[in-house]
């Protein structure tokens, strides 16, 4: 694949689904701002719009607002910068440690924006006993999960040629 091909077929995607993101955050951010709940599960999933100064499970909470602010827009550009170098570079054998890092970096990069732009992040959906997060937040996870299966199989793929190989 050429190099411009192979920019495409990153920036493509990345572009996608940071789109993405953004759309349902602005649907969540009309339809719901105000205190609406909208139940899609009756008490299992609903939509709600939480305006999240912090990051997952609140974690930062106990850090004052006025260093939490900016250290979370420093350490985000960082990671957001050194996520598209990655990507950029190549970055990963294979095809699902690929798309694991287009997924991190896409849902990283909608939460950036959010919070540079609107200093928070818009969170809308509700999984009853779990914090509200969203697309970006998905994105995330789901990159992470297809990263411990790229490291599983890998190891797999190892062992079973160090077997053959003996």
């Amino acid at each position: 694949m050429g190099n411009i091909t192979r920019r495409l077929a990153i920036l493509i995607p990345l572009l996608f689904l940071v789109g993405c993101d953004h759309a349902t955050k602005g649907v969540a951010k009309a339809g719901l701002d105000g205190g609406a709940v909208r139940e899609l599960i009756r008490g299992v999933v609903d939509f709600r719009y939480v305006e999240n100064t912090d990051i997952a499970f609140n974690l930062l909470r106990w850090i004052p607002e006025h260093i939490r602010f900016p250290a979370l827009l420093v350490s985000g550009a960082i990671a957001v910068v050194v996520m598209l170098a990655l990507l950029f570079q190549g970055y990963g054998e294979g095809r699902l440690p690929r798309i694991a890092l287009v997924l991190v970096t896409a849902g990283a990069i909608g939460n950036y924006l959010d919070r540079v732009v609107r200093g928070y992040v818009v969170d809308f959906v509700h999984v009853h006993h779990w914090p509200v997060f969203n697309v970006a937040d998905v994105y995330i996870t789901v990159g992470y999960a297809l990263f411990a299966c790229a490291f599983f199989l890998h190891r797999r793929a190892q062992a079973l040629a160090h077997r053959t190989a003996s």
